[in-house]
């Protein structure tokens, strides 16, 4: 598959690697609604698509997103209700954050998925990617959680998410504060895995990509969201339901016995099992639908 343009994004696929690429060049990739809807059309698209077993989110130039799209000036944020395009963020009586929107889709993603920081991550920027699986950056990316210098909270379900990658008290530094942040400190507090120069960012994410494509693509999306999930959960004995009912669903599958076949008979196993099929329901209270 080609590289395809949405209409905010470009969606490519190469080698089993969706490469999502934030791409609004005349707005410095500026974050709307527009690319909500485009960024939750791709990671619907990828979770479709059998060739794909991972997925790199990145931007275009030198600037990864700067941020919402300020251009309505001092009443960006005043009326939501201008834009049609957030007719579907209505929930009852409250307007839904759109970046959560993003976040939570992120969060939700079937594939592995890792951020390639390619520079300045404003705002949602910054937020967006804290639901990826791993974040790796350029040399002269920085992350700005700026929300309180511009009279707001942080959004994008950052509170939920950046205390598990930073710890309490780092992210409650940032944000109270309204810091941005370099790579050399996102990488200190374990925002980041790792910091490379820019030009070969591409080949680096490609390559941590690459090691997701190898096990059951089943079994790594159900892994995925029992690590996120649980880190929420409020006793150890919660997992261990979890994991029960995740052994027990795939137990007998194709995947596991051609895992099991190919380990005795000491070749690579090859793996049939899609997810675009539907995953097992292994969660204790049932699968709750997606809210994104």
């Amino acid at each position: 598959m080609g590289e395809q343009a949405i209409s905010t994004i470009d969606f490519s696929v190469s080698g089993g690697i969706a490469t999502i690429r934030l791409n609004r060049p005349e707005r410095r990739n500026a974050y709307d609604t527009a690319m909500m809807h485009d960024l939750v059309a791709a990671f619907d698209r990828s979770d479709a698509d059998d060739d794909v077993g991972a997925v790199v989110l990145t931007g275009s130039g030198r600037i990864f997103c700067s941020g919402a799209d300020l251009s309505g000036g001092a009443d960006a944020f005043a009326d939501l209700t201008a834009d049609p395009g957030r007719a579907a963020l209505r929930h009852g009586a409250l307007w839904r954050d759109g970046g959560g929107v993003a976040s939570l889709r992120i969060f939700e993603s079937r594939k592995p998925v890792i951020a390639a920081i390619n520079g300045p991550a404003i705002g949602i920027g910054a937020t967006m990617i804290l639901a990826a699986d791993v974040r790796i950056a350029a040399e002269d990316a920085r992350f700005g959680f700026v929300f309180t210098r511009r009279g707001l909270v942080p959004e994008a379900a950052s509170s939920w998410f950046l205390p598990k990658l930073v710890g309490v008290s780092r992210a409650l530094e940032w944000t109270m504060s309204g810091a941005t942040v370099s790579a050399e400190e996102a990488l200190e507090a374990g925002l980041l895995r790792e910091i490379c120069r820019v030009e070969d960012l591409a080949d680096r994410a490609a390559a941590i990509a690459g090691r997701f494509l190898e096990g059951s693509r089943v079994a790594v999306a159900l892994t995925r969201q029992m690590i996120w999930r649980m880190a929420g959960a409020e006793h150890p004995m919660v997992a261990h339901r979890v994991d029960s009912r995740a052994i027990a669903a795939l137990r007998s599958s194709p995947d596991t016995r051609e895992a099991v076949g190919a380990f005795l008979e000491k070749r690579e196993p090859h793996f049939t099992d899609r997810v675009s099929d539907g995953l097992p329901d292994i969660w204790p209270d049932g699968a709750a639908p997606p809210f994104y």
